[in-house]
């Protein structure tokens, strides 16, 4: 019993986990364009960054620290350190002397394609919660 719902703890860590990296690809896409931010620079792509959370038990019969996966867990959101994008448009309000503009590190086809990366993660995780729900059930059913 105890399994199921470990695996179900495992499968929702990874639901919260994507669900910030989907929330980070949305705000990578939504200041694609940011040329001027809080700070007077132009926006920063984000990435979040994820780590197996273990759980270490020693084990009483051999001395042994034992490490048990609860999931994944995210430690931080960085910021990309990739180059920013010089785009020529003198007309733009935030063009320097030589009519380019500094432009996020953001690149739209790569935002959308880790986006689709994380909904795919993201389904895997409700399909093993739905499937470990629905041996448990029927579980429930062969005991009665």
């Amino acid at each position: 019993m105890n399994n199921i719902f470990s695996t179900m703890r495992i499968s929702a860590s990874g639901l919260s986990a994507e669900r910030l990296r989907m929330d980070t690809i949305a705000s990578n896409l939504s200041n694609a364009t940011t040329t001027r931010g809080e700070n007077g620079k132009p926006y920063i792509r984000k990435i979040a960054v994820f780590q197996e959370n273990l759980n270490r038990v020693l084990d009483p019969a051999t001395g042994k620290v034992e490490e048990q996966l609860k999931g994944v867990k995210a430690i931080n959101i960085v910021d990309d350190n990739s180059p920013l994008r010089r785009v020529y448009d003198p007309s733009h309000p935030d063009a320097d002397a030589e009519g380019y503009v500094t432009m996020p590190n953001v690149n739209i086809l790569n935002e959308m394609a880790d986006m689709i990366a994380a909904t795919r993660a993201y389904e895997a995780n409700v399909n093993a919660i739905n499937s470990a729900k629905g041996m448990f059930m029927k579980a429930l059913e062969i005991g009665r």
